[in-house]
């Protein structure tokens, strides 16, 4: 992902999520993070999804990834993955993790193909109606 991304990434964003990220968080990613990483998937017109992790101490973090609804299941989502899955192990993590609301069932059952697996729950995690988050981790090793 690029400065010049951030557009069609918010785009994205707002389709995915009920409470999407703004301008200022992904321009922090990018330009102050250090351990962020972020791909986008995109076909011959636009930005149709993306994914972003954090590395730290051998672990990488799953912040977020998203694939228009128009653009969903069609393996997009997948590619993401797999990409973000290579770059942490590039980058010698041991093992990824992110948080799920516990109502997303179909991303569950998505993570659970790659080989991620419920390791904790987070009580109220998510603001907006203080449903609980699914930790999953997918080890590497």
């Amino acid at each position: 992902m690029m400065l010049d991304d951030i557009e069609d990434v918010l785009v994205v964003e707002r389709d995915a999520f009920q409470m999407p990220w703004i301008r200022q968080a992904f321009m922090n990613e990018l330009m102050k993070n250090p351990f962020a990483y972020y791909l986008v998937a995109a076909n011959q017109e636009q930005i149709v999804g993306y994914c972003g992790i954090w590395i730290a101490l051998y672990e990488a973090h799953i912040t977020n990834i998203a694939v228009l609804s128009s653009h969903r299941h069609q393996g997009v989502g997948r590619l993401l993955l797999q990409g973000m899955i290579r770059r942490a192990l590039e980058l010698e993590a041991i093992s990824m993790t992110l948080e799920v609301r516990e109502s997303n069932t179909d991303a569950q059952s998505f993570y659970k193909t790659f080989g991620f697996k419920k390791s904790g729950v987070k009580k109220g995690y998510y603001t907006d109606n203080c449903e609980d988050a699914w930790i999953m981790r997918l080890a590497f090793s």
